[in-house]
């Protein structure tokens, strides 16, 4: 993942300036806030969460219908 350091907050300006923290997210889609020097939180915008989240479900879907056709020959290489 490329990190953008715009898009690094400490965490007392995310407690202080949560509103411009908003803004932000708003216009570079994710915020990373560190706490300690370490990256702790990730504030993402809802809609492309839901959006990677459908991704992730189409793909789940996708490995399952694998699994299933191929049931048996799993099986038999795990023997």
């Amino acid at each position: 993942m490329n990190i953008n350091t715009d898009c690094i907050v400490s965490i007392s300006d995310a407690n202080q300036n949560f509103s411009r923290i908003a803004r932000l997210v708003d216009e570079k889609k994710k915020v990373i806030v560190m706490k300690n020097n370490k990256p702790r939180y990730l504030i993402i915008d809802f809609d492309d969460y839901e959006a990677q989240r459908a991704e992730e479900m189409k793909l789940d879907k996708i490995a399952d219908n694998i699994l299933e056709k191929n049931l048996n020959a799993f099986k038999r290489l795990a023997e």
